[in-house]
């Protein structure tokens, strides 16, 4: 096409000259056999699209005035929870729990420590040799610093710290608080396994998750299978712990499929994945020392 021709592009008329006509936006090329006008974006649409995209990814955090743990907690409660996974020696588990079984009952006894044994598991599927335990610190942060005072004093408990040092290859643990929409963890009758569903979330979304999982804990209620719901204050951040009890396998298999048949279950994995960094489930039997059978 000849230069000067005029040629009406995106609503307004432009001079095509030396091949090239910028409109509404748009880069027009003209081809030299004829193919008629070829159209690019320019840097300035580009950068509109572009910030258009990434606000369907980017998820805007509204500022907040007050402690994530304030708003999701059960704030006329003050109950703190420590979780602790010990990996055991292969050759040592049964004596490891043996062991537990002497001392930590009579510490979830003895009402001169302000704690509670919520439960004590083995780890039967997932990762293996390893005991979990969950307790429970009525009057928060306070009862926690009492207890550990008081068992530094303790001769049973120092003795029983250094035997179950031989038996362990590594141990951690978290401080955690537990979602106000979630039952307390109570004493059950078994036989039962248990599955605890850890989620480390993208930082920052501890509000929203909570915001979904405040109607998803409905779905999942009708077998009784909800046990506790926590959020860590130590040890790894953003961590979200899920404990369910199923009668065996096959109950867990069926009640999970259970809850796709609820109005509103899809909508809340929908929504909630995108949220997670990395997930684990661990399958648990509890010990002859466990309040949860």
């Amino acid at each position: 096409m000849a230069p000067g021709v005029l040629q009406r592009v995106g609503g307004g008329l432009h001079r095509a000259t030396g091949g090239a006509a910028q409109a509404a936006g748009r880069l027009v090329l003209w081809s030299r056999w004829g193919a008629g006008p070829v159209c690019f974006a320019t840097s300035s649409s580009r950068d509109r699209e572009d910030s258009w995209f990434k606000s369907l990814f980017v998820r805007k955090v509204d500022p907040r005035k007050d402690a994530h743990s304030n708003l999701l907690t059960k704030n006329e409660e003050s109950n703190l929870y420590k979780i602790q996974f010990h990996n055991v020696k292969p050759e040592s588990l049964e004596a490891y729990n043996k062991l537990c079984e002497d001392v930590l009952p009579s510490i979830h006894a003895d009402k001169y420590y302000p704690c509670e044994l919520v439960g004590t598991w083995n780890t039967w599927y997932g990762e293996q040799d390893q005991a979990v335990h969950l307790w429970r610190y009525r009057g928060g942060y306070p009862a926690l610093t009492e207890v550990m005072n008081k068992l530094r004093q303790n001769k049973e408990f120092t003795a029983y710290r250094k035997e179950r040092g031989k038996m362990l290859l590594s141990r951690r643990n978290q401080l955690l608080l537990e979602f106000s929409f979630w039952n307390e963890p109570v004493p059950r009758e078994g036989p039962n396994i248990y599955e605890l569903r850890s989620y480390q979330l993208r930082p920052g979304t501890m509000i929203e998750w909570g915001n979904y999982w405040a109607r998803a804990i409905g779905y999942r209620q009708h077998n009784r299978e909800a046990v506790g719901g926590f959020f860590s204050q130590i040890g790894n951040l953003y961590m979200v712990h899920h404990l369910w009890a199923y009668k065996d396998l096959q109950s867990r298999e069926n009640t999970r499929n259970a809850a796709w048949q609820q109005e509103g279950w899809h909508e809340v994995v929908y929504y909630t994945v995108p949220l997670i960094q990395h997930m684990d489930s661990r399958i648990m039997i509890p010990t002859k020392a466990s309040p949860m059978q």
